[in-house]
């Protein structure tokens, strides 16, 4: 197994083909971040997509987990251009199964989503991921590999909660001007990725969430709550937009509810956090 993006889930990923006795190795961008991985027993090996092919034949017949994010800004995913062009010199992978988000839906004005939706971006991030989804079907057609799109909701778990928003006190809208929002834990993420690796038919998109939409402002107040810090003061739409970064509004202006329906029954998975309520909980107190 390689793992291209060995970040907060690539290293939990990692850590878990580890523990299966799976032989997986992570790409990284940095020396410090492959002295991580090895401290984890987990092979590294440092490249920057941006500038650098990978070695001859490191990805030939592998299975790859890309969970590297496009660039920061634009709205084509150049990484991802260069990584499949250097295929050519790394070698055809097996399968590789994509981390996407589910911001390609765009806004759906609360509507529920399944995957038949047409994917219409409207943020500048989401167009980035949407160019690698067509990239990658593109790279199938014509290289006869084997593709899986996860359509990721918002990621939480523990080390990976809004605390230090909170501490700083940024505001959020009241409860009833928020727009719906979709979450996985990221525990759940991870046994989502092994099981799409390996039962998915190719050529499938899952969207991958808990299937419980809620709301930005109601997941701040739990979080505050569970966290024994104040909840974020409440602003109206009109301050919102006048206090809140370009980031955060752009996720206030979009609303959906996904369906996760398909996932559960192709993958047979069963969620360990099929709602915040039992999640969140898990996200304090115990081993990350």
């Amino acid at each position: 197994m390689f793992i291209i993006g060995c970040g907060y889930i690539g290293q939990r990923l990692a850590r878990r083909l580890r523990d299966d006795g799976q032989p997986v190795q992570g790409l990284v961008r940095s020396a410090e971040s492959a002295a991580a991985l090895e401290r984890l027993g987990i092979g590294a090996l440092i490249r920057d997509l941006d500038r650098e092919t990978l070695p001859a034949d490191s990805t030939r017949g592998r299975q790859v987990f890309f969970l590297a994010p496009p660039p920061p800004r634009g709205q084509r995913d150049t990484r991802m251009r260069r990584f499949l062009a250097g295929l050519e010199h790394s070698g055809q992978p097996r399968r590789i199964l994509y981390i996407s988000t589910t911001g390609v839906y765009g806004d759906c004005q609360g509507a529920w989503v399944d995957e038949t939706r047409p994917a219409r971006p409207r943020a500048d991030r989401a167009r980035r991921r949407w160019d690698a989804e067509q990239q990658l079907r593109a790279w199938r057609e014509r290289s006869g590999g084997e593709l899986v799109i996860l359509r990721v909701a918002g990621i939480y778990g523990p080390g990976k909660l809004p605390l230090a928003r909170l501490r700083r006190q940024v505001p959020m809208v009241a409860e009833a001007d928020a727009p719906w929002t979709n979450r996985i834990h990221a525990d759940d993420l991870v046994e989502v990725c092994l099981a799409a690796m390996r039962r998915a038919p190719d050529g499938a998109l899952y969207n991958a969430c808990d299937g419980t939409p809620g709301n930005m402002t109601d997941y701040f107040n739990r979080v505050a709550d569970l966290a024994g810090l104040p909840r974020p003061p409440i602003v109206s739409l009109a301050e919102a937009r006048e206090t809140l970064s370009s980031g955060l509004l752009s996720y206030l202006a979009e609303s959906r509810r996904l369906s996760n329906r398909r996932l559960l029954d192709e993958l047979g998975i069963q969620l360990r956090y099929p709602d915040l309520e039992r999640g969140l909980p898990s996200c304090f107190g115990g081993p990350d």
